[in-house]
């Protein structure tokens, strides 16, 4: 089951610079991401969403290769594979991309625009979908980031004290490696 953390920064930046080191940390198989959205308030009040996973684009090119390859096939009864092909492919990318764009994936926009409208001028939040995490590795690479945690769906213990790890400057790995206790240390 994924857990959702949503976490606060004081600058505009903070939280792109985090989903970029957590995405490092997702190639070292640390944490597993389903869904990532930062969520940035301008001086101006505007929020601006950017989403770490382009639906319209995977869509779009999933459909294109699936659409070429059934219009190869449909296009050898008719003894013109290439044409199929290119047709094929182009319904497919449209098709694919104008489904990607309907579908919503991961967290939900709603809930994502509605907590956003919260934010503080001149400062962003991280939205995080978890699959797995590995909570020693992970949080000692975040220790002392000073992010407020806006909304999570962990116990109210287990909230604390991630808390607690991403406000301490000087805790001990073992600290914490404490600070998220959770069955069988396979997600948040």
């Amino acid at each position: 089951m994924s857990e959702l953390v949503v976490l606060g920064f004081d600058s505009q930046d903070r939280a792109d610079t985090v989903l970029n080191r957590l995405s490092q940390l997702e190639r070292e198989y640390l944490i597993d991401l389903e869904d990532a959205v930062v969520a940035v308030r301008d001086t101006a009040g505007k929020v601006r969403l950017k989403q770490s996973l382009n639906l319209a684009a995977t869509g779009a090119a999933s459909g294109g290769l699936s659409g070429a390859a059934w219009g190869s096939l449909v296009g050898l009864l008719f003894l013109n594979p290439l044409a199929g092909m290119v047709l094929g492919g182009a319904l497919g990318a449209g098709t694919g991309a104008l489904t990607g764009a309907a579908f919503d994936y991961g967290i939900n926009d709603d809930f994502i625009k509605s907590l956003a409208k919260t934010i503080p001028s001149d400062r962003s939040a991280l939205f995080l979908l978890i699959r797995k995490v590995q909570p020693d590795k992970v949080l000692a690479e975040f220790q002392g980031e000073h992010a407020r945690v806006l909304r999570s769906s962990l116990s109210p213990d287990q909230e604390r004290k991630l808390q607690e790890a991403l406000l301490s400057d000087g805790a001990s790995r073992a600290q914490v490696a404490d600070a998220v206790s959770i069955s069988s240390a396979q997600s948040i």
